[in-house]
């Protein structure tokens, strides 16, 4: 597998650019290390903000692989790295097929996905194919924690508070499951109470999943973990949590956050932790199951 490398000598890097703050961290690490900044910001997703701190913007459709390969072209981009969420929800909503109107580039990968049927739609699936496209035009994608590593959280208790161990008992649960559900490319978080699931990530994504958890265990108390799959491609599709993550779990009910050390990005890590500390969340960092 290619992959960027933040010693390499100064170039314009391709930044696809999706929902969140994670894609700003990366474009200041970019121009940290002296890189200039390609980025397409995906419709929808994208904070425009983003524009004020790359070197080159443009808006790009979630279908429209042929423009974005032309933009990437035209300011000389042969490595590129994707950061910040794809809501994939969208493309199941009614009237999709014509709000993201595929352009040819894009219509030729995904047929075997979307029209004919020959293969699957995996968040894996779909993103290999996409990455394999652009390798065929020259441009390169590796992970983005190649140039911002500090961001992958390590081991440990990050909160004033450490779980209880009934609280242990619910993470090792959790991690098992977590682990099988990203092993089937399902989705990677799970909420857990009492060694029961109440919910299960699938594409509705991770906040969507906490609130659902906070409907169906409205006692609340329960415990989210998040976890890297077994054959994790850091190209895409990390795990990432934030301010979000944790504003979602307050708001659910939710008490406990185990994220997998080493495999999951944590954005604006100093305001995360001060908020956590204030509401009296647990948040952990784990390279393997617990055990009693």
């Amino acid at each position: 597998m290619a992959s960027i490398s933040s010693s390499s000598s100064p170039q314009t890097v391709g930044l696809v650019a999706g929902w969140g703050r994670y894609p700003f961290a990366v474009a200041e690490a970019l121009k940290a290390q002296g890189h200039r900044v390609a980025a397409l910001g995906v419709k929808d997703h994208c904070d425009p903000a983003l524009a004020n701190i790359c070197d080159a913007f443009e808006w790009v459709g979630m279908a429209k692989m042929g423009q974005a390969m032309r933009f990437m072209k035209r300011h000389g981009v042969t490595q590129a790295t994707m950061a910040g969420k794809i809501f994939k929800v969208r493309l199941y909503q009614r009237g999709a097929w014509w709000r993201h109107l595929p352009d040819w580039k894009a219509l030729r990968v995904f047929w075997p996905h979307f029209v004919s049927g020959r293969r699957d739609r995996k968040d894996d699936t779909l993103l290999l194919a996409i990455v394999d496209a652009y390798a065929e035009v020259g441009i390169t994608f590796g992970p983005a924690t190649d140039y911002a590593p500090e961001l992958l959280v390590k081991t440990g208790q990050l909160t004033k508070l450490a779980p209880t161990k009934s609280q242990w008992r619910d993470i090792a649960f959790g991690w098992n499951l977590a682990k099988e559900m990203g092993r089937l490319d399902i989705g990677q978080s799970v909420v857990i109470k009492d060694q029961t699931a109440i919910a299960i990530e699938a594409i509705e994504g991770t906040d969507e999943c906490i609130r659902r958890a906070g409907v169906l265990c409205t006692a609340g108390g329960f415990t989210v973990v998040k976890t890297a799959k077994p054959k994790q491609d850091m190209r895409f599709d990390v795990p990432t949590i934030g301010l979000g993550t944790l504003q979602t779990m307050l708001d659910a009910g939710g008490k406990v956050l185990a994220v997998e050390a080493g495999k999951t990005i944590l954005v604006e890590e100093q305001a995360f932790l001060e908020f956590a500390d204030s509401k009296g969340l647990v948040v952990v960092s784990i390279d393997q199951p617990p055990t009693e």
